[in-house]
């Protein structure tokens, strides 16, 4: 395992407050199907129908694309970023460019469907959009030799996701929590999904998230149905419930990761949100809060797509973002579940308060009381993805 140098003292990092929910029950860190290549053929790709050329030896750069509100930042600076350059060499152009899955999917597939380059070397997507891409064949292989402090140090519930067993294409960035959050100066507190999706005060003013398994997870609850074993009528029952929500006027619209300006300005008083997206906005109006039916959980990936220039780069990176120090830091600002083991001995030194916080270092007894989303074929996960588009008016 490399250890790196502690990073420099960050005297003005801001102190995240403390989330509400302690005890948290959560959608299990688990492995979600396995998306099979859908779409036509000729947009399936394998390693000799689309070769790429690694060009990080002469060039000493990469094009890193991730979710907003995702890494550290100290004024304009982003440090850990900062230290990979100045430790490697390597130029890192970092974009803030996914804020859904379907729709950053709908961006690329064409160029990836026709082997052609996207013009990233890293890209981060959520569990079953990255199964679905590495099953399209669109995704590099990575050479585990280039990744030691991976293979040393990734959290063992994130080792063997169904859609990439060996991991072999992919690199966990963070995992995190879907529940709620309101705006307490429009709002009165909201402890529950079904009571969002009731109460007449929202009406108009509620948000639910375009990711088809965190919407209908809470859904089937609210129904009385599992969402690790339900049937196609439950299914049908959930999807119906959510047509006549959204036909009432109760949602205002359904969002990626573009909820907090409406939430803060309170276009929206209540929506479905991420942990860590709340925990950023250190905003004391606007709570994370453990709805009854429980929260969420999920992993982004960084995988290296086809035709990407500079695939040992991006390695490079992955490889930094697994040392403890590293990781624990990254951890400390952006309130997400770190996936990497020994950061949290690392934290004790970085910010001794988050070390027992359930929203970055879950617990054996907190991973154990989790459910999962059930498993689906990739038919049965078409048309659930098609009812899903027309309830919600997508």
């Amino acid at each position: 395992m490399t250890i790196r140098r502690a990073l420099p003292a960050m005297n003005n990092l801001p102190r995240r407050r403390m989330l509400q929910g302690a005890g948290l029950s959560a959608l299990a860190l688990g492995s979600p199907t396995l998306l099979s290549a859908c779409g036509t053929e000729s947009q399936v790709q394998t390693e000799d129908s689309c070769k790429s050329t690694d060009k990080s030896e002469e060039e000493k750069e990469l094009v890193f694309s991730n979710w907003p509100e995702y890494i550290d930042v100290q004024g304009k600076r982003m440090p850990t970023l900062e230290q990979f350059e100045t430790e490697t060499g390597i130029d890192v152009t970092y974009d803030t460019d996914i804020n859904d899955n379907a729709d950053f999917f709908g961006k690329v597939k064409d160029q990836l469907g026709s082997c052609e380059p996207i013009g990233r070397d890293i890209i981060t997507m959520t569990d079953s959009t990255a199964g679905r891409m590495i099953a399209l064949g669109w995704m590099q292989q990575l050479d585990k030799d280039n990744l030691p402090n991976v293979e040393a140090n990734l959290i063992e519930s994130l080792r063997s996701p169904s859609w990439d067993s060996e991991r072999e294409y992919s690199v966990p960035w963070q995992a995190g929590l879907t529940g709620i959050a309101y705006n307490a100066d429009v709002a009165d507190e909201v402890t529950s999904f079904e009571e969002m999706l009731t109460r007449s005060d929202l009406k108009g003013k509620v948000g639910l998230l375009t990711e088809m398994e965190d919407t209908m997870a809470f859904m089937l609850v609210i129904n009385g149905a599992d969402p690790e074993d339900f049937s196609d009528d439950e299914w049908g029952t959930a999807i119906d419930h959510l047509t006549e929500v959204v036909g009432s006027g109760q949602v205002r619209r359904f969002t990626g990761n573009d909820y907090i300006r409406d939430l803060k300005s309170g276009n929206l008083a209540a929506c479905m949100a991420w942990s860590g997206d709340i925990a950023a906005a250190e905003d004391d109006r606007i709570p994370f809060v453990q709805p009854e039916e429980g929260l969420n959980i999920w992993s982004d990936n960084m995988m290296v797509p086809n035709k990407a220039d500079h695939k040992a780069n991006a390695e490079a990176l992955m490889n930094y973002y697994y040392d403890p120090v590293v990781a624990a830091t990254l951890a400390a600002w952006v309130w997400y579940i770190c996936p990497v083991d020994g950061a949290r001995e690392a934290m004790e030194k970085i910010d001794p308060s988050l070390v027992d916080n359930n929203l970055i270092f879950p617990s054996e007894d907190f991973l154990g009381s989790t459910r999962s989303f059930m498993a689906l074929d990739e038919k049965t996960r078409q048309q659930y993805e098609t009812d899903f588009r027309q309830a919600s008016g997508a």
